[in-house]
Order: structure tokens, then sequence, then C-alpha cells
């Protein structure tokens, strides 16, 4: 970088560095511009120019990041870092403890730093926002990736005006506030390091943007998108219509919003890595290619994931466990409290995905069934309490997906639908349907209309709520749930809403769909095996069939009953057993091959809710609509 782009970049942003927005105690702002000419390719190039003052100075990449909940900076694609100052070149020194802390020392004279680097993104689809990001079509941008910031300035203190160049042809949607675009820039008003990396960028050659809710019934709400194709951003009238219902049920669910817009921000792609990511005022959704062909996004679990990212909003933008609140993104954040902000978001999720129709009540009460099922075979419950795996998620998220029946993975977010669909149950037991998880909502989140501020909250203060929501010994109930180890799934709440978990010969929709597209087979209800397509094992549950067979995970099986093994053959060989009584699999162990025959009488089977006959149905009354869909007569 020359030294005459601080000059020059100055002047172009000084309407801005004296703005009414400007942080207190900062003269100016970062200056940060980000060259994605270049993201076909993979490669980001960024250049800064930070205020600094004579002496010694510390720079941080950004490592721990919002919402990952856990060291997931990607500073091993971090590269071609230069620093200079007064116009010259200045040394830097990594730190020897911290590798994410860069040390230089500042000449005299000088008011700023200047520096460039380069992010090279990865290209295997896997992983979080670290994960690819970058395709010759589109691009999710990540703020924290390509650039520093100084040691010892809370975030919030920090100012950073940045712009963006792109790819010609290509659009992109953000929650920043754009003032300009010229020049093959975009530039953005000046806002704090973390409003910025609060704040993704979606953009690509094949892009749109989606009005949702009109405007006039309160915030702007759109869904942008961003595919390989543009068939794959046409989106369904139905989807768009439950996505505004989504918008509508949100709000009446917390009763407030508390942010000036927000925006779904969706990449379709198999190129990119697949998750969700929440951010206050926007999502950062990443699906594959096909997902809005024929609306399969509502056929299996990726429904959900839309309504979890708005949630979050609220749950884990505005309200945060105290313990998850740091002033930079280098302080390790304490992560017990997981089983409220993911737990209870799930649960949220799920239920706003059915009564925003993304999901039928059937499929609801589907889904459920599969999460009661996965929790039966949860057998680390016996040694590992859930919140355990909250306090370890740093190093869960990360783990080997093989033995995880055993070992418990990040359970906080499914087991947390159980937890918290007792806690909404209890409610409405106690006060005799008049209240119900709803109403805790609306006391607990709700928040001033249109104005983006974190209120940290603590497990008493969350107990407290609670209590004022209906009196109960839930401080008790909690830590009990929380603590405990056992053998027995928690499927208390679902027993008290009037279902129990049953199993039928017919698979459910959902489940298959959730299997095609995950690649894979579930048979962990039958002799206890989660598979790949091609017969790879990926997990064995322990004290299944399977697992006193001596089969476990990363063998494969080759053949079953003597047949060259294929989905169908083992399926069918499962169903067989209902009058064979064994099911015989030759399995490929490294470079060895042993014969198995596993004893079993039970046919192929699939877990399913069934009713409480003389108890009333309260998962009907937990996805009722809170706002009537059009056409419909309001809830009573």
């Amino acid at each position: 970088m020359k030294p005459l782009l601080w000059s020059l970049l100055a002047v172009a942003c000084q309407p801005w560095i004296n703005s009414p927005d400007a942080c207190a105690g900062q003269r100016s702002p970062i200056i940060l511009r980000l060259d994605a000419t270049e993201a076909p390719r993979r490669f980001l190039r960024a250049a800064m120019v930070i205020p600094a003052q004579p002496g010694p100075l510390t720079l941080y990449y950004p490592k721990w990041i919002p919402g990952e909940h856990g060291p997931t900076g990607p500073i091993t694609d971090l590269a071609g870092l230069k620093i200079r100052a007064a116009g010259k070149d200045i040394p830097w020194r990594r730190d020897d403890e911290d590798m994410y802390a860069f040390h230089c020392k500042v000449p005299d004279g000088a008011e700023a730093v200047e520096v460039a680097l380069d992010f090279l993104s990865p290209g295997a689809a896997g992983g979080f926002s670290a994960g690819a990001s970058l395709t010759p079509n589109l691009a999710v941008l990540s703020w924290n990736q390509t650039l520093l910031y100084p040691k010892r300035v809370p975030a919030r203190e920090i100012l950073v005006q940045a712009s963006l160049r792109l790819p010609p042809d290509w659009k992109f949607d953000t929650a920043l506030p754009s003032e300009v675009v010229a020049d093959g820039w975009a530039r953005f008003r000046p806002v704090t390091l973390d409003t910025l990396i609060d704040s993704p960028v979606l953009c690509g050659r094949y892009f749109k943007k989606v009005a949702l809710r009109p405007k006039e019934q309160g915030p702007e709400h759109a869904i942008a998108l961003a595919g390989e194709s543009a068939r794959s951003i046409d989106m369904s009238p139905e989807l768009k219509a439950n996505l505004d219902r989504l918008i509508d049920e949100g709000g009446a669910l917390f009763g407030s919003r508390h942010y000036p817009s927000y925006t779904f921000l969706l990449a379709l792609s198999d190129q990119i890595a697949h998750f969700g990511l929440e951010h206050h005022a926007s999502s950062d959704n990443r699906v594959s290619e096909g997902m809005l062909k024929d609306d399969q996004m509502k056929k299996n679990t990726w429904a959900s994931l839309l309504p979890h990212e708005y949630v979050h909003s609220w749950n884990g933008k505005y309200r945060r466990p105290k313990d998850m609140v740091t002033d930079d993104f280098q302080k390790p954040q304490r992560t017990r409290m997981l089983w409220v902000y993911e737990g209870l978001t799930q649960y949220l999720g799920v239920v706003l995905t059915a009564r925003c129709g993304l999901w039928t009540p059937e499929q609801f009460n589907d889904n459920l069934a599969l999460v009661a099922e996965w929790a039966k075979n949860q057998r680390g419950r016996s040694w590992r309490p859930l919140e355990d795996t909250a306090v370890a998620a740093q190093l869960l998220y990360y783990a080997r997906g093989d033995w995880a029946a055993w070992r418990r993975s990040v359970d906080f977010y499914d087991e947390g639908v159980l937890l918290w669909l007792e806690v909404d149950v209890l409610i409405r037991e106690t006060t005799h349907g008049k209240k119900s998880l709803d109403d805790f909502c609306r006391r607990f989140f709700g928040g001033p209309d249109g104005k983006i501020q974190l209120k940290p909250f603590t497990f008493d203060e969350l107990v407290a709520d609670l209590d004022a929501t209906a009196p109960h010994n839930w401080k008790d109930l909690l830590t009990k749930r929380l603590t405990a180890t056992t053998e027995e799934p928690p499927l208390e709440g679902l027993r008290r809403a009037g279902w129990k978990l049953g199993y039928g010969a017919k698979q459910s929709e959902l489940h298959k769909e959730t299997e095609g597209d995950a690649k894979s087979i579930d048979a962990t209800a039958t002799i206890g095996l989660a598979l790949r397509e091609d017969g790879t094992i990926n997990d064995v549950v322990p004290g299944t069939k399977a697992h006193k067979a001596g089969v476990g995970p990363g063998m494969k099986i080759i053949a079953v009953n003597a047949r060259r093994w294929s989905d169908k053959v083992f399926r069918a060989a499962l169903a067989a057993t209902a009058t064979s009584g064994r099911i015989e699999l030759l399995v490929e162990n490294g470079d060895l091959f042993q014969s198995v025959t596993l004893e079993y009488k039970g046919g192929e089977r699939f877990p399913r809710l069934e009713r409480i006959e003389g108890q009333p149905d309260l998962l009907e009354a937990i996805v009722r609509p809170l706002v009537p869909p059009p056409g419909a007569s309001s809830p009573k």
C-alpha cells in the first residue's frame, strides 16, 4: 500500500469522520477497503488505515467469532500481511502465545499504520463461516476475515468505515447502511467494529432481493438470494407467503422488533458450507443449490433454518448470557448457558416453522419424533450432563461424528427442544392454559422497537422471569435437567403434552427427505446404525444389536445377506427380519473383512409420535398460529 492511500481515503471519507454516528473518544475511524473482484478464485484483498500513536502497537485478528461459540477465526488463511507507517515498511512479530496477535512499533511522527492483507478462502464445502464461502458465481463475505484491529480498545468503541468492490455485474446486500456506489466501490457509513462484524455481505452474479411483510406494517423485512444460476434463486409464491407469516408470527411471539430492518441472506450453492449464522439485523443462511426447487426446503429439517436464525435476533443478539459478552473478539466466551442461547432458539424455531406454515402440524410432530428417538440413543447422557455439552461447545462443534452417541455432541440444540417443551407444557398446566412460553418470551425478550442493543442476562434473571410468568420451582427443575446423568431420555415434556414415542413400519416423509438431503440411512431405531448411502458406518449406538455384534464407526458394509450392498438391499433385509429373525453383514474394516450376524426380529421400523389416551393434545395448541393466516378466523 502506498503512503498516499491514507490522505486519499481521509479526503474521501471526511464527511463521515465527523459524523454524529462517530464513537466517543475516537478521532478517526479505521478505513477498510475490501477488494473482492477475485472472489471467483477464492481470493480477497484488504487494505486498512488504522489510527495509532507512536510507540508499541498490538493488532488483533478476530478469534472468537460471534455465533460460532469458539475460537474459529481462520487465522491460517491470512496471507500477505504488510504493515507500513510514515512511508516505510515496519516489521511485525506474532505473539509467542496468542497466534492471533501481531506486535509492531509505530515510528515517531506517524498518526496511523497502513495494513494490507489477503484472505485465502478454502474450496472444500465444510465448516462454518471459515469454510467455503466463495464460488465463481457468489460470495458470502465475513468482515472478521479481512481485518485487524488495535488491542485494548473495546469493539463497541472502534469506528470503521468500510468500502467494497465486487466483480463486474455482481449485486450485493447487507445490513450495513450504504451511502455511495461509485468508481466500482460500494461505500458504507461508519459503524462500530462489533456492528461491522455482525453485518456480513451476500453478493453474486445471480442475485435478487424480495421484500417481505409490507413496510407500512413495521420495520422493513426482505430476503436476499444469491445462487449458482438464475433458476436456483426462484422462490415460489407459497414460500414467500410462509416467510411473510414468519415475520408476523415472530413479532407476535416476542411483542417487539428491536431492529430498524431485517434481511435473510440466503446463499444457494453446492460449493459452499451449509449452515446458518445469526446476526442482529440479518442472518447468514447457506443451503444447497436446489433447495428452493419444488419447495424442497419445506420438506425436510432445513425448513427450520430461517425461523431459527430469525429467533436469534432476540435470543442471542438482543438478549445474551452475560458470560458470553466480551469487550473484544479475543477473550474466551463462557458458553455454559448455550442451552438457552441455542436450545431455546431451536425450540422456538421449530414452533415458528409450524406456525408460519413452513411445516404442517404433522411435520412438526414427525420432527419431534426424530428428536425423541435421537435423545433415546444418546447413551453418553449416562456420564456427561447436558450442561457440559454447552461448556465444551468449542470442542464439540469440531469433534468427529463417530461415537457421537457415546461421546455426545452439541446436544444442547435438540435436547434443548425437549427441555423447553417441558417448560412450555408446565406453564400451560400450572396456569390452566391461560399462559404459555409465549408469555415468557414477550416478558423476557420484549424490548424497544427499532433499536439495536444488547441486554445480557444471568441464570437467576431467567428463572425470575419464568417465575413471574408462572410460579414453579424452575431453578430446581432446570438444574436437574442440566446437571443430572441418567440413562433415561428427557421425554417428560412430550408425555405431559399428551404424546409418547412409538414406532411404525412406514417412514415419515420428513424423515425420508432428511435422509435424502444428507445422503444417509438412519437405522438407529432398528439395529443401532447410522450409515452413509454407500454403506460406510457413521455411528453405532452403544448397547444395540450392531454394537454388541462388534460393528463400529468407520467400517463399511460390503454385502447384506450375501448380496452386494445397496440401500434397497439393506432396507429389504431389515424388513425381512420380521420373519427371518436375523441379518448377515459382510463388513470391511481397513484391510480386513468379517462376517457379522445380528439376531434381530423387529423388521424395519421408524419413530413416530403416538397419542396418550385420556390426555389433552398440547402440541396442537403449541403450534397454533398467533396471527390468523389470510382468510382464517382468529385463534381462540
